[in-house]
């Protein structure tokens, strides 16, 4: 207990003190957000640095509870691989913040910092295969390589499209760290529980300055830090669990930024446009559009990924046929409330003026 009580305070104490220097780092080297298009809720420039200090928190912890205990000896190449994917990501998220990187560099920097995480030896193994009845899982063999980087540039980028609003992509990365948590300390994956709760704290520490009104966004730095934190994570954590329903439990965890990007998709696929084009079709938007405040709209995005945790949580410690009744379930109320919202053909207003 007091190791997991350290790994969640020393970083959430950390990136509250670290914060406003990132915000003075911004402003001197240029990392503002200025709302340039009609897509911004924001109506004045903001510094945009934030997730430097979530990195400097996470990492900071890291070496302050586990190098100078050497607790993670079975970890020791994996937790490098882990930290130096996510150094190379942070320096693309500043660099994005102060000079706007274009869209294919940056991504071929993700899929660099992932295959350092593969060859440090984090990778998916298997997946669910329901017409396996003897272990309900195939192993993926040589498609694991391909498979993981899918995954950390897909939940990368996921939590990147999220961050729209003041604290949204904060908040929902923080509640879903927290659930993973949960279910890693369940299966006895202590290591992994610890470094969520290290994540998670490091995320808490800076809301205090991101939530509505913001003083700091987290920017790119963060977004695509956090996202990728938790890509590797869960690949380590929960994933690795050879259980028919491995997959599906980070996936509801994060499933606000997984579900909003997948409709995104869908939705430019349906409207014929690029799928790399932006719009104002997000959950978030469409909240907003329902005449709700920014602060309504995030709470109420809050409580979304709360329930979706606690579903993970749930299936995690039920039997496979109740748990895939469950996910049935979820899977269809969502996609039944994202038709509804909009959020696959996209609204008469954005077709108007596409």
């Amino acid at each position: 207990m007091k190791d997991q009580t350290l790994a969640f305070l020393v970083p959430l104490v950390l990136a509250y003190i670290l914060t406003p220097y990132a915000k003075r780092l911004a402003y001197k080297i240029g990392a503002i957000d200025i709302p340039k298009d009609n897509r911004r809720v924001h109506k004045k420039p903001i510094p945009s640095l934030g997730g430097l200090a979530i990195y400097l928190a996470f990492a900071g912890s890291i070496g302050l509870i586990f190098i100078s205990k050497n607790n993670f000896i079975n970890m020791n190449t994996k937790l490098h691989g882990i930290l130096i994917g996510a150094t190379i990501i942070t320096i693309i998220g500043v660099i994005d913040d102060v000079k706007h990187i274009p869209a294919k560099y940056k991504l071929l920097g993700q899929i660099i910092a992932a295959l350092v995480v593969v060859y440090s030896g984090v990778r998916i193994e298997f997946i669910t295969n329901i017409l396996n009845k003897n272990t309900g899982i195939a192993e993926l063999k040589q498609l694991s390589i391909p498979v993981t980087i899918f995954w950390i540039v897909g939940i990368t980028n996921a939590v990147n499209l999220i961050d729209g609003l003041d604290g949204l992509a904060a908040g929902v990365s923080s509640i879903a760290a927290l659930s993973l948590a949960y279910v890693a300390n369940a299966h006895g994956q202590t290591d992994v529980m610890i470094l969520l709760m290290i994540l998670a704290g490091s995320i808490l520490g800076f809301l205090p300055y991101n939530f509505n009104p913001a003083e700091i966004f987290m920017g790119d730095t963060g977004s695509l830090l956090v996202g990728f934190i938790l890509a590797t994570i869960s690949i380590e954590g929960v994933i690795k669990t050879a259980t028919t329903i491995a997959v599906a439990i980070p996936v509801l965890a994060m499933g606000v930024p997984i579900f909003d990007t997948a409709f995104a998709i869908i939705r430019r696929l349906v409207n014929k446009k690029p799928i790399m084009e932006a719009d104002k079709g997000h959950l978030h938007h469409r909240l907003l559009a329902q005449g709700l405040s920014q602060k309504q709209t995030v709470l109420i995005l809050y409580v979304i990924s709360a329930i979706l945790g606690g579903c993970a949580i749930f299936i995690s410690d039920t039997d496979s046929v109740m748990a895939y009744i469950v996910i049935a379930v979820i899977v269809l109320s969502i996609f039944l409330g994202a038709y509804r919202m909009g959020l696959i053909k996209g609204s008469q207003e954005e077709k108007a003026n596409s």
